[in-house]
């Protein structure tokens, strides 16, 4: 008699889909933050999930470092590694569902429910023979994933582990660095800037000490790669980094946000003047020509603020308030230029 097939092996277009992943993977190269990303936006078409997050384990606690869909605002979110299915994931080193969080006492429920999660698979994420977090996919009904789901997300997180293997093995920076810092300029990546974010909010609650927040986009970048290459505009985008990070204190945190975009975190702020002559001098130190091989690219950034009481304690507000004033300056910058 034909052997039955087995239903619990993925199907042959989850295969090729694997396949494609890790060749998108793979265009990132060392790029651990990057690689991660990936594959927590592709995992949602995998197995039809709402959200998918990457975890890793620190210390006691397990920190999201990659977010999609439903948990798109939780990155940098901490739970507790022995209050959590991702904790459990990581103590058992084997692949954890949950069929209902509302019925499970592994969860944390207060983030279920933030996310309005109802269902989840944490598959482990072993580096050098330890778990060193999960690869979790998450969905807003009760039950929805199967042993399949398991077998398809299996087979991600073995590429995703390899991926974290090479990034720590052929570069010097260790497997945190590589998952929290920017490849290009060195700086602190979203993640890990959302992170911070959060435990600032935290301390504030807890000791009422304000801290400012700053968001800057630069100006121009577009016309530098349309007129000198992409080469010319990482170029900028280095120097901008290295000039705003030799601006700042080191109690201070900057981070590159993506493309052109970054963010700071004065801690403290030490009032309104001490924000407001940070900003002028950020400005002062980056507004300045560089010098490129043969040619003089014009550096600019907006730069927008906002601080924590004043602006609110809310996350998102936080960030809206700040992004609204950066778009502000960036108007005011060039109605100027037209003026001129």
């Amino acid at each position: 008699m034909p052997r039955e097939p087995d239903v619990t092996l993925p199907s042959r277009d989850q295969l090729v889909a694997i396949i494609r992943i890790q060749s998108e993977m793979a265009k990132h190269g060392l790029d651990l933050a990057q690689v991660m990303s990936v594959v927590v936006d592709r995992a949602l078409d995998l197995v039809k999930a709402d959200g998918a997050v990457i975890e890793l384990a620190e210390k006691d606690e397990m920190v999201y470092r990659a977010v999609s869909g439903v948990a798109s605002g939780q990155l940098g979110l901490r739970l507790k590694l022995a209050s959590s299915l991702s904790g459990s994931c990581v103590r058992s080193g084997e692949i954890t569902r949950c069929i209902d969080t509302e019925t499970d006492s592994r969860v944390n429920r207060a983030a279920c429910r933030r996310m309005n999660v109802r269902s989840m698979v944490a598959i482990p994420l072993v580096h050098s023979g330890m778990t060193v977090g999960v690869l979790k996919v998450m969905s807003t009904f009760v039950g929805t994933f199967d042993p399949v789901d398991e077998a398809v997300l299996g087979l991600l997180a073995e590429v995703l582990s390899a991926d974290m293997f090479f990034a720590a093995k052929y570069a010097a920076d260790d497997l945190y660095y590589r998952a929290t810092h920017d490849e290009m300029t060195g700086l602190a990546n979203r993640a890990l800037f959302f992170d911070r974010l959060r435990n600032e909010l935290a301390r504030v609650e807890r000791e009422g000490i304000e801290f400012g927040l700053l968001m800057l986009d630069m100006d121009g970048l577009k016309a530098i790669n349309d007129s000198y290459g992409h080469r010319a505009g990482d170029a900028a985008i280095c120097e901008v980094a290295k000039r705003a990070s030799q601006s700042l204190r080191k109690s201070d945190t900057i981070a590159r946000l993506g493309g052109d975009e970054f963010g700071v975190i004065l801690h403290p702020t030490n009032g309104l003047l001490f924000l407001a002559e940070s900003v002028e001098r950020l400005q002062k130190a980056i507004c300045q020509p560089l010098q490129y091989e043969s040619r003089q690219l014009m550096l600019s950034v907006s730069i927008g603020a906002a601080v924590a009481i004043k602006d609110g304690l809310d996350l998102d507000a936080l960030l809206e308030h700040a992004d609204q004033a950066m778009y502000q300056n960036k108007r005011e910058r060039k109605r100027l230029e037209i003026a001129e």
